[in-house]
């Protein structure tokens, strides 16, 4: 599924002009990477989690040349499922 097709579905489910439920999807991932940036977790009970995880610096190989590469520490988000989105995929 697409953006566009999430908007779509969600101004049918939720009876809105495609106008709006395209800003209300915009919004809500907005909200959910300011929250992550700010270095708190999201926690959407019954579907799931997004975090941010913590990479250490480490030493990697480039597979063009084989030469050590240093790979600087990062920040990546995560998302863990919830059980009832568990569920939900495989019931």
């Amino acid at each position: 599924m697409t953006k566009n097709e999430l908007i779509a579905a969600v101004a049918e489910s939720a009876s809105l002009t495609k106008a709006q439920a395209g800003a209300a999807v915009d919004a809500t991932f907005d909200i959910i990477a300011k929250t992550l940036k700010a270095g708190d977790d999201v926690k959407l009970v019954g579907f799931g989690a997004f975090s941010v995880s913590q990479r250490a610096a480490r030493e990697g190989r480039d597979p063009r040349t084989g030469k050590p590469v240093k790979i600087a520490a990062s920040k990546a988000p995560k998302f863990s499922a919830g059980k009832g989105l568990k569920d939900a995929v495989n019931g």
